[in-house]
């Protein structure tokens, strides 16, 4: 069996992600905003093989983050589930970052550095991500007027590079990223069309399953099927650009091999 970390596993996504491994037989480490939403946990969390407290938006918090899962031991897998949607400004992290970037692209980007590599990496993307554009001049919305579904869309972009960054970079690691569809969370609004177990199943199966089909890397998938991404995500010059400026932004270098 499996031991999974799961970002902003406290509800929506992430939650039903860890309840379906947990389910399946796996251990998972849980990740919590802060102590009040841990302890809102309740059976989950007894059920967790360990439990991460820490503010995303902060980089200190996700270093700290980071150090927590390291005592725990190796991961099999690591879902990079938090994310925000619509801020209505910029905003500004203890560091001074936008929040959208800081919570969207910059703690993915820290933990990955950070956290003891695991086998599996999946990242949460979207498929508004193809509506970002090589916006690599003001990535942290300090020239640009702020415009909340372009942040999103922006910072969604990033993580899809990423993901691919990391399967040419670190070939011993199967790197993924999800497009969970518009999913019925808090996030998503009761409208949306894709139920919760629907939009966590193609991230716990690239986390634990054995499938030959599951065990690739540097794809974009949606409900379990792999879909062609935005161009700039696939470009190696734009991944290694961005990953540049990840590591001026936040001080911690991503690791070549």
């Amino acid at each position: 069996m499996a031991i999974v970390f799961i970002t902003g596993s406290t509800d929506g996504l992430g939650r039903a992600a860890a309840q379906s491994l947990l389910d399946q037989g796996h251990r998972v480490v849980l990740h919590a905003r802060s102590v009040d939403r841990a302890a809102a946990l309740g059976v989950l969390r007894s059920r967790a093989a360990g439990m991460v407290v820490g503010d995303l938006r902060s980089a200190a918090e996700t270093k700290s983050i980071a150090d927590q899962v390291n005592a725990i031991g190796r991961m099999d897998a690591i879902i990079h589930n938090a994310g925000v949607y619509t801020q209505r400004s910029r905003g500004s992290t203890p560091e001074g970052h936008a929040s959208t970037l800081a919570i969207n692209t910059l703690a993915p980007y820290m933990l990955t550095a950070l956290i003891e590599r695991p086998r599996r990496l999946i990242y949460l993307s979207s498929g508004l991500h193809r509506g970002g554009e090589d916006s690599l001049d003001d990535l942290d919305w300090n020239r640009r007027a702020w415009d909340s579904a372009k942040a999103y869309a922006d910072s969604k972009l990033h993580v899809v590079a990423l993901a691919f960054a990391l399967a040419r970079r670190w070939p011993n690691v199967l790197s993924n990223a999800v497009d969970p569809g518009w999913v019925r969370t808090k996030m998503g609004g009761a409208s949306a069309p894709v139920d919760l177990d629907t939009g966590q199943r193609t991230q716990t199966w690239l986390a634990v399953s054995e499938d030959s089909a599951a065990l690739v890397s540097g794809r974009y998938w949606h409900h379990l099927r792999q879909e062609e991404p935005a161009d700039e995500a696939t470009d190696p010059g734009f991944q290694e650009d961005l990953i540049a400026k990840l590591g001026k932004l936040t001080g911690v270098e991503l690791p070549q091999v």
